[in-house]
C-alpha cells in the first residue's frame, strides 16, 4: 500500500439543497440542509483512503463540536490524524448551496485553517515518509509553500490543486511537480481562457499539468509531449461537490502505485462521476472496487 501526505484544509460543510440558487437580495426556500464534514484537505485524504492508500493528514482543527466531527470522519475512513493539530478557536466552516443541476456556490471561512501557516514538529518526516503530497490553497500560502519545498528536498512527488485561485509565488511553483486545476482556475492562473492554450502557458511553470473539464473528462498536458484528454462516464449530477477532490486524490493513488497516465486519469475521472451522483463532498467518495468497475466502462 502506497504512503499519501496530504497538508491543508478541515472545513465542516454546511450544505441548503434548493432548486434554483437565489440572486443577489433573492430568498428561495431550499428542501433540505446537512452538515458534513468537508475541507479540500479532508476531502482528498477522504478520497485517496478510499482508493486504497495508506493516507495520514496534516492540517487543524477547533476545540468546537464540528472539530471532533472532523477528526472522527477522517479516522473512520481509515486517515491517520496524529499530525492534525487541535487549536484553540472555531473549526472552518463552509456555507455552501446546491441547485438541482447539481452545481455549487461556496463561501470558507477558514477559522483555524489559518493558523496553518507552518509545519509542525514531525510534519517534514511524514512528508518524507510519504511517495506524493497533496497540496491546496485554503490554508495560508506560507505553509504549502513550505510542504512543497520540503517534499522537492525528499523526492516526493507534489501535486497541488491551486483552489481557491489565487496568484502562485514562484517558489512554490518551483516545488510542484503535477498541478490539477479546474477550467476556470487554469484560465485564471494562466491568462488563457481556453484548456488548450491555458495547459501550453502553464507549462512554462510546472513540467504536468491536468485540467478538469466536467463532464467533458479532462486534457493532461507535459513538456515535451502531446496533450491528452481522457473522457468522462455519462451520468447524472445531483451534487458536483467535491468531486475535484474526489479526481484528485483518486489520481494520486494511481500515480503512487505506478500506473502510466492514461490509466491513472480513466480511474480518477471514474471516481468523480461516481462522487458527483451522491449528495455531499467526503460521503460521496467512492470505494477502490466500486472505482475499478465504473473505470471499465471508460476508454480513453
Amino acid at each position: 500500500m502506497t504512503h499519501i501526505a496530504v497538508l491543508g484544509s478541515a472545513n465542516m460543510d454546511l450544505v441548503a439543497y434548493v432548486a434554483k440558487a437565489p440572486q443577489r437580495g433573492e430568498t428561495v426556500t431550499g428542501r433540505e440542509f446537512l452538515e458534513i464534514p468537508g475541507g479540500k484537505g479532508v476531502n482528498q485524504a477522504i478520497a485517496a483512503a478510499r482508493a486504497g492508500a495508506d493516507v495520514s493528514m496534516i492540517g487543524a482543527v477547533g476545540t468546537d463540536s464540528f472539530g471532533t466531527g472532523l477528526r472522527n470522519a477522517l479516522e473512520h475512513s481509515g486517515v491517520e490524524t496524529g499530525h492534525l493539530r487541535t487549536n484553540e478557536g472555531r473549526s472552518g466552516l463552509a456555507h455552501i448551496v446546491v441547485d438541482d443541476e447539481g452545481g455549487n456556490a461556496i463561501v470558507v471561512i477558514p477559522g483555524v485553517n489559518a493558523t496553518v501557516d507552518h509545519l509542525a514538529t514531525g510534519d517534514e518526516n511524514l512528508i518524507a515518509s510519504a511517495q506524493a503530497l497533496l497540496l491546496q490553497l485554503e490554508i495560508p500560502l506560507a505553509a504549502v509553500t513550505a510542504g512543497a519545498g520540503t517534499a522537492r528536498r525528499h523526492g516526493v512527488r507534489t501535486v497541488l490543486t491551486p483552489s481557491p485561485v489565487q496568484p502562485l509565488p514562484p517558489e512554490l511553483l518551483d516545488s510542484v511537480d503535477l498541478l490539477v486545476a479546474n477550467e476556470r482556475e487554469a484560465a485564471a492562473l494562466s491568462g488563457v481562457p481556453e484548456p488548450l492554450g491555458a495547459a501550453a502557458a502553464l507549462l512554462d511553470r510546472v513540467g504536468e499539468v491536468v485540467i478538469t473539464l466536467g463532464a467533458a473528462g479532462c486534457l493532461y498536458a507535459a513538456r515535451g509531449a502531446e496533450p491528452l484528454t481522457v473522457p468522462a462516464p455519462r451520468v447524472t449530477a445531483v451534487d458536483s461537490t467535491g468531486a475535484g477532490d474526489t479526481f484528485v486524490g483518486t489520481l494520486a493513488v494511481a500515480l503512487t502505485e505506478g500506473r502510466p497516465m492514461t490509466d491513472a486519469l480513466v480511474w480518477a475521472s471514474a471516481a468523480a462521476s461516481l462522487a458527483v451522483q451522491r449528495i455531499g463532498a467526503a460521503p460521496s467518495m467512492p470505494t477502490r472496487p466500486e472505482i475499478d468497475a465504473q473505470a471499465a466502462g471508460v476508454t480513453a
